[in-house]
């Protein structure tokens, strides 16, 4: 009976951590088009640094409510305060797991778990990151600075 518990409880906890990540990057990604479908808007090197600034704290902030929604069912069912569960929460998602806090023994499951759940939805975020880096340094307006240095865009050949 107490792994059934354990393992529904970590059922439900990974679908509304995807829910979180999936709904958070697809509001990210239709407001990233909204802002470009315009074709006079075209980011310089200043305004890209500042997009992804933006972006990447809306990624960290995804994190941190993903770790809350784990902290949340720590601290009714395992700890007593808020410290500890957003400390063991934390530890885990980022898999640091230091150690020093551990689960009551009927909800051990859940550390592995959420670390699995933590590793890859923070490859979900670097993944999205990495796609608008890509879509800056191609987009028209950003490629015309780069331009200026032709010796990076040009595919370099082996020496005969």
């Amino acid at each position: 009976m107490g792994f059934v518990r354990e393992a529904s409880a970590a059922a439900a906890l990974v679908t509304l951590t995807l829910a979180l990540q999936s709904g958070g990057m697809a509001t990210l990604i239709v407001r990233l088009r909204g802002r470009f479908e315009r074709p006079t808007n075209k980011p310089g090197p200043w305004t890209s640094a500042v997009l992804l600034m933006q972006c990447t704290n809306v990624v960290i902030l995804l994190d941190i409510c993903q770790i809350l929604l784990w902290t949340g069912f720590y601290r009714w069912n395992c700890f007593q305060s808020w410290e500890s569960a957003f400390y063991f929460s934390a530890a885990s998602y980022s898999t640091v797991g230091y150690g020093d806090v551990v689960l009551p023994r009927t909800w051990r499951v859940l550390g592995p778990v959420e670390s699995v759940t933590g590793v890859l939805m923070c490859g979900l975020s670097v993944s999205a990151l990495f796609a608008i880096v890509t879509f800056l340094v191609q987009h028209k307006g950003f490629s015309t600075r780069l331009e200026a240095t032709p010796d990076l865009l040009t595919e370099r050949k082996p020496l005969a």
